[in-house]
C-alpha cells in the first residue's frame, strides 16, 4: 500500500505525466530521456511502442535511484496490464475503465488510471477504487468541465489527457485538474530528432503548473 500511495503522491506533487508513443523502443527511451532532462519525471509509455515492456525495464533499471515514475498506457485488458506490472509499470493507464484491470491493479496495489468521459463511467470507477480518472479524450471539452464534474462529485480526481497544450496547460489545473497528460504536443520534436526541444517543452509545462497551483 505505502508504495501505491507514494507513486501516486509523485504524480499529484510533479503535476504532468509524459504520455510516450513511438515507433521504435530507441525512439521512445530518447524522448522519455530528454523529459525526464526537463522535469518530468513521470514517463507514460504506451503499449502501442514496438516492444514497449522492454522500453520499461530498461527506464526502470537507468532510473531506478532517481525518483523517475515509469508507467505503461493504452492498457486494454487484464492480460495486458499483467505483463506491465512485470515488466516494472508502477502504474497503469488505459483509455476506457476496464473492471477487471481496477481489480487485479488493486491486487497488486498498483494505481489504474481509466479513461472516462462520463459522470456514470466515473462514478463505477470510483467504485472500483480508481483514484485518479483521466478524461479522455481531454479535446473534447473544455477545462471547465472539470467545475461542473466536481459539483456532483467533488471527490474525484481529473487528469485531462488528449489536446493538452501549452495553451490550455494552465487553465486545466485552475480549474481543478490534479494532473495534465501530455503526448503528442510534448512529444512531436522527436519526428524531426529534436530531442532538446522536447527537453525545453518539459520544462515549460513544469513550470506552468506551479504557476497554476499558487
Amino acid at each position: 500500500m505505502i508504495k501505491k500511495i507514494e507513486t501516486l503522491r509523485k504524480i499529484i506533487d510533479l503535476g504532468v505525466v509524459a504520455v510516450v508513443r513511438a515507433e521504435q523502443e530507441e525512439e521512445a527511451k530518447r524522448i522519455s530521456n530528454a523529459c525526464i532532462e526537463g522535469g518530468i519525471k513521470v514517463i507514460e509509455i504506451t503499449l502501442t511502442v514496438p516492444g514497449a515492456t522492454e522500453v520499461i525495464s530498461s527506464l526502470k533499471s537507468q532510473f531506478a535511484s532517481e525518483g523517475v515514475v515509469i508507467g505503461a498506457g493504452s492498457v486494454l485488458d487484464c492480460e495486458t496490464a499483467r505483463i506491465a506490472i512485470l515488466a516494472g509499470a508502477e502504474y497503469i493507464v488505459s483509455p476506457c475503465f476496464d473492471k477487471n484491470t481496477a481489480k487485479l491493479c488493486n491486487r497488486y496495489q498498483t494505481p489504474y488510471m481509466p479513461g472516462c468521459m462520463t459522470i456514470t463511467e466515473m462514478k463505477t470507477a470510483l467504485e472500483y477504487g480508481v483514484e485518479i480518472i483521466k478524461l479522455f479524450p481531454g479535446n473534447h471539452f473544455t477545462p471547465s468541465i472539470i467545475k461542473s464534474i466536481k459539483g456532483p462529485i467533488p471527490q474525484v480526481s481529473i487528469m485531462p489527457t488528449g489536446g493538452v497544450n501549452l495553451q490550455n496547460a494552465y487553465e486545466w489545473i485552475k480549474n481543478g485538474a490534479i494532473a495534465i497528460g501530455v503526448g503528442s504536443e510534448l512529444t512531436k520534436p522527436a519526428r524531426e530528432g529534436k530531442y532538446q526541444e522536447i527537453t525545453a517543452l518539459a520544462r515549460q509545462y513544469c513550470a506552468i503548473v506551479k504557476e497554476a497551483r499558487v
